[in-house]
């Protein structure tokens, strides 16, 4: 096994961001390298599982007819459907019994990109101790992007995993860099 990126506390919390099937290869939203983050983000999941810090997984969560779907206007086409295949975690990714799963964009008529939009996230959080909030996962110019600098704005010190996050539109990697870091985050690349 690999080492883990980052040493991990018990006041940290690891946000795995969407790893859904829609969102690997062979999915209705798929990002080019999606899946080969797999094994990386489970050594991060066990790293953090040993270190007794909190584990979130985000997922999309979208009913049938979702306003960010093409056919009502929005700009994706339909994915991450409740309770299908497609907005099912990547079944190679290790997630433990105690990970706290939080759904988003669940309403008919709001989109949401941030685990923290919408979820109760960032109280839930604050209650538990948490004080730096590790991100990776998909996609990292949209969600996670998002993700961190949500996370950035709820005032946790985020890190965000690079190597472990892919972007739908990879020329587009060195802006959202940016952006996350001028918002706060620190980016291990």
């Amino acid at each position: 096994m690999t080492s883990s990126l980052h040493d991990y506390q018990r006041h940290d919390a690891l946000l795995v961001v969407d790893m859904q099937n829609d969102f690997c290869e062979g999915g209705a939203l798929a990002i080019n390298g999606g899946s080969a983050l797999v094994p990386g983000i489970n050594t991060e999941i066990a790293a953090a599982q040993v270190a007794g810090a909190t584990i979130v997984a985000s997922r999309d969560w979208h009913p049938v007819d979702h306003i960010s779907f093409s056919h009502r206007g929005g700009p994706w086409p339909v994915h991450c459907v409740q309770d299908t295949r497609g907005a099912a975690f990547h079944p190679d990714l290790t997630l433990p019994d105690e990970v706290i799963r939080v759904s988003k964009a669940t309403a008919f008529n709001a989109d949401a990109y941030s685990a923290f939009d919408g979820t109760g996230l960032g109280e839930y959080l604050r209650e538990n101790g948490i004080q730096r909030v590790v991100v990776c996962g998909l996609a990292l110019d949209v969600c996670v992007h998002a993700t961190v600098l949500a996370a950035c704005r709820e005032g946790f010190t985020t890190l965000l995993l690079e190597t472990l996050s892919a972007a739908a539109d990879p020329d587009a990697v060195e802006r959202y860099r940016q952006e996350m870091q001028d918002a706060g985050a620190e980016v291990r690349a």
